[in-house]
């Protein structure tokens, strides 16, 4: 016995209205965001500087760090932000030559890395490596830059993390101070060891 053509059509017009209440009373998933808040205080960066009568280190100091990272995703947000005016590579006339005509860290006193994008995850326990890309600003111009970072998962909450990278300074627009005697290279090394705590998404409920 066939169905009444009429009881068929108003079954079918009231399909798409029963899709779009279900869809708007289901429950929106959570982004399963973690943050890792890295401590200043047990944060090195350290620069390398090759030059022609001898390699010139140095250091700089973390202001603060936070990442904010989806584990689904792989977004992220937030900054690690180095005290631009911290630099120092233990000679005062060639830290005054780079505050003041280098860096200017006197005019632009922040050096930044914000992430955008997290590949890889961190193991629950030992060690895990990750790339972070983002957007690196030296003197408040943007430069993209991804970086790899090797991740130690210690006691409880706690990271460690390594990351090696260069930043080709000159190519980025700023002075080379180099002069008739003395060389240096036109790109700079830094190495990052820094120790944080990470709040997972359970960590928050």
């Amino acid at each position: 016995m066939k169905e009444p053509a009429g009881r068929f059509q108003i079954l079918r017009a009231c399909i798409p209205g029963a899709i779009l209440l279900v869809l708007s009373v289901a429950p929106v998933l959570p982004a399963q965001e973690s943050v890792l808040t890295l401590d200043p205080a047990q944060t090195k960066i350290e620069f390398t500087l090759p030059a022609t009568a001898h390699t010139v280190h140095g250091t700089f100091k973390l202001k603060s760090g936070e990442i904010h990272f989806d584990t689904a995703s792989g977004k992220a947000s937030g900054a690690m932000i180095v005290d631009a005016t911290s630099g120092d590579s233990g000679s005062d006339g060639r830290d005054k030559k780079m505050h003041q005509e280098i860096i200017e860290s006197t005019k632009f006193t922040e050096i930044a890395f914000t992430p955008e994008y997290v590949q890889g995850a961190v193991a629950p326990g030992g060690a895990s490596q990750v790339q972070v890309s983002g957007i690196f600003r030296l003197r408040e111009r943007d430069h993209e830059l991804t970086l790899t970072f090797a991740v130690e998962h210690a006691a409880g909450n706690q990271l460690k993390i390594e990351t090696h990278f260069e930043v080709p300074y000159v190519e980025w627009g700023l002075k080379n101070p180099s002069t008739f005697i003395l060389r240096v290279d036109k790109s700079v090394s830094v190495d990052v060891y820094a120790v944080g705590q990470l709040a997972s998404p359970q960590a928050k409920h």
